[in-house]
């Protein structure tokens, strides 16, 4: 059964762990990567990459990407998403904190990005405007 806008909203502004495709090449299926994300019902989805990367290469010519967030408990369920890119900038520590406070605990939260801070390479944040939605929960009845 096909969520309402409502249902699909809230569910992917719930903190699930989404996969990020996007068009490489013409010559191959699409990359598809695990990633963290950040949505609030009726905004942009955003995501933060470090700008050198595959994925960032791959939005950046595309200029587009979709993102799919499922769940299999207590039901099935999905949303998929699919938009163009409305921005790319730095990422900043608010930034990053925010997105690793809606995946970690709090406690691991300020360490993560402490750790991404000196350990890996710096971070962009591409947001994307929601143009096609496809979603159901495989449950309902």
């Amino acid at each position: 059964m096909a969520l309402s806008v409502e249902e699909r909203e809230g569910f992917l502004a719930e903190p699930h762990v989404g996969a990020l495709s996007v068009v490489e090449r013409p010559d191959r299926a699409p990359l598809a990567v695990p990633i963290w994300y950040q949505y609030a019902p009726g905004g942009e989805l955003w995501v933060r990459t470090p700008p050198g990367s595959r994925k960032a290469r791959a939005i950046a010519a595309a200029g587009r990407f979709s993102l799919l967030a499922q769940r299999t408990e207590p039901t099935v369920r999905y949303v998929s998403v699919e938009g163009p890119v409305t921005g790319t900038a730095p990422d900043t520590p608010e930034r990053a904190l925010e997105m690793a406070s809606r995946y970690l605990p709090p406690e691991q939260a300020a360490a993560f990005v402490e750790y991404e801070r000196t350990q890996l390479d710096e971070h962009v944040v591409i947001t994307m405007r929601p143009e096609r939605w496809l979603s159901a929960d495989l449950g309902s009845a």
